[in-house]
């Protein structure tokens, strides 16, 4: 416990402050300093681009079904709607979990993987198709894929603290 604290003493970061009887360079032994934090890998950061950008596209699909339910001649209005909620609902999902890469935390990698696992078969089914959705399959096929490789990637394991440095597990 530090000492009394008088007139002239300074104050520390985070509130606390040091005894009168420290110099000015010393601190209190109960002061804890932070440890400097790394920059963010891009690889880390291009997944919670993967992640986005699936959301973003599952929103949109949503909110476009919401609406041409609502105002447009569907065979379902109810269908139309209800899929339209869900999309949305199901776009929150990625993009809670890039917010979470972005910030470095590990739960974050769970939902990101399911989103890219759950992407491929939609992008096989839209490759399948005929017309205009072949394209979109083809995206949506690079980005899941893209998205998986960034997501296991040991730099990007690493920087979440999922596991240590590489060399670690060979003592």
């Amino acid at each position: 416990m530090p000492g009394p604290v008088g007139p002239g003493c300074r104050g520390l970061s985070g509130g606390a402050r040091r005894p009168c009887g420290y110099p000015a360079g010393v601190s209190s032994s109960n002061e804890q300093t932070a440890p400097a934090s790394s920059p963010r890998p891009a690889r880390l950061t291009a997944a919670a681009g993967a992640c986005g950008l699936e959301a973003l596209a599952l929103v949109a699909g949503g909110v476009y079904l919401l609406v041409m339910g609502l105002l447009g001649k569907p065979d379902s209005p109810q269908q139309a709607e209800m899929g339209g909620i869900t999309l949305i609902a199901l776009g929150v999902i990625p993009l809670i979990a890039a917010r979470g890469l972005l910030l470095r935390r590990a739960w974050s990698r769970g939902p990101a993987l399911i989103t890219q696992i759950m992407a491929l078969p939609v992008a096989y089914t839209l490759l399948t198709s005929t017309g205009g959705m072949i394209p979109a399959g083809i995206a949506l096929a690079v980005v899941a894929v893209t998205g998986l490789v960034l997501l296991v990637n040991p730099t990007t394991t690493e920087a979440l603290g999922i596991r240590g440095p590489a060399g670690d597990s060979q003592r």
